[in-house]
């Protein structure tokens, strides 16, 4: 098996979208989805690692395969349900419902000869425990994580809610942490954000991401803090997998050698291009991320 340049970890997802209580069509969804097509956009070679159910549509694989992703790491589980679910818009806020959950990801599950210069682990409804970390830890030169599906916690019917969530054993090995200021927050506490940042830091985390929606991203390299802004665009259609598509087209550059901000402005012009669209259907080409990441790049300040 080869190297890969990204191979990212989770469970993919069949999302439902609502807005304002309308249903919209549903989409492809999931970390493993919006990361590796973003990455392989950026000219890396992606596989994926991940679990459904016998209910996933053939047509969707195909599209992953086309699309140049290695699905060498998709594994469909008879009588099985894929991960699904409902995300509901209101006045610009949102909500999870969690419908159905496909089996959990075990370390038996990561082929004896897989190698990938970064690793993506992004759970998203409890998928990956602490031991698989570890285990991928071996794997990968650069392991990074977003958290989403350790800080959540889920109600009878599936409501989500954020809950805290420290694991200094699963955060010790980690190298990039990416994560939105909400999760941020459940990991770190009310600590103010240099002390939190300095004490992942000290954890043996290098990079430490926290995105911020329409206001960009901060980024903490080492100790220096920047402010990455987002790139404006003129019609922002739908922002889920925003986040995934950042930090693969993020590790995408990373895993080249190119220096974090540079780096964290191709995430963030990679995201631009996700919210024009519905669903998994617009991912910048290189030439147009770099063009807007280029743009960003002298707008980014060191704070």
């Amino acid at each position: 098996m080869p190297t890969f340049d990204l191979v990212v970890v989770g469970h993919i997802a069949l999302d439902v979208i609502t807005k304002n209580g309308i249903p919209t069509q549903g989409a492809l969804g999931g970390p493993p989805t919006y990361a590796s097509l973003a990455a392989r956009k950026m000219g890396a070679s992606v596989g994926i690692i991940s679990k459904v159910g016998d209910d996933f549509p053939i047509e969707h694989m195909r599209f992953l395969i086309a699309s140049g992703v290695d699905l060498f790491g998709l594994r469909v589980v008879e009588g099985a349900r894929t991960t699904n679910y409902v995300l509901e818009y209101t006045d610009g806020e949102r909500r999870l419902v969690l419908k159905a959950r496909a089996p959990p990801i075990t370390p038996e599950d990561i082929p004896s000869d897989m190698a990938a210069r970064g690793l993506l682990v992004a759970p998203i409804a409890g998928e990956i425990s602490g031991s698989l970390v570890v285990e991928l830890r071996r794997r990968a030169e650069h392991l990074c994580l977003d958290p989403q599906g350790f800080v959540r916690s889920f109600s009878r019917d599936g409501r989500v809610s954020l809950i805290r969530w420290f694991d200094r054993s699963v955060l010790s090995h980690i190298d990039i942490l990416k994560a939105s200021l909400a999760e941020y927050e459940r990991i770190m506490g009310a600590k103010r954000l240099r002390e939190g940042l300095r004490k992942l830091h000290d954890l043996g985390i290098s990079i430490v991401i926290i995105t911020l929606g329409e206001d960009g991203s901060v980024l903490s390299a080492r100790g220096d803090l920047y402010a990455i802004p987002s790139y404006w665009v003129e019609t922002s259609v739908e922002p889920t997998g925003a986040g995934d598509a950042y930090i693969g087209a993020f590790l995408a550059e990373y895993v080249r050698g190119e220096e974090p901000v540079w780096c964290a402005c191709v995430g963030s012009a990679a995201a631009s291009f996700v919210v024009e669209s519905f669903g998994p259907a617009k991912f910048g080409e290189r030439e147009e991320v770099i063009k807007r990441a280029q743009e960003l790049y002298e707008l980014a300040v060191k704070v």
